[in-house]
């Protein structure tokens, strides 16, 4: 896809850390559509006056949708296989490069 009418994942930063105590960007994902697994920062975003729109940056197929109604935010992840946040203090020492199988198992 070669548009450059867009903005990076950073821009998504404002709108997610309202929503998530972790830094949004630097989470990890899988594409449904490509495979491609990368940081949300690489995203190509979209925004309108409803929200945004996060494309992948390799396929830009959708990855996600961000909506903003007053009180409230609407996010779908369709676009996505997986998507790991890093926490401080959660399960083991350092975050896995690789998701396990169990995390990106869908229910």
């Amino acid at each position: 896809m070669n548009d450059l009418n867009y903005l990076d994942g950073n821009v998504a930063a404002g709108v997610l850390s309202e929503i998530f105590s972790v830094d949004v960007t630097s989470a990890r994902g899988m594409c449904a559509h490509c495979g491609d697994m990368t940081v949300v920062a690489r995203a190509r975003v979209y925004p309108n006056d409803h929200g945004m729109v996060l494309r992948c940056s390799s396929c830009g197929d959708v990855l996600a949708m961000v909506v903003e109604q007053p009180g409230r935010v609407s996010i779908d992840l369709q676009g996505m296989v997986w998507l790991q946040l890093a926490v401080e203090n959660g399960p083991g020492s350092e975050p896995d490069d690789e998701p396990t199988e169990d995390s990106s198992a869908r229910e």
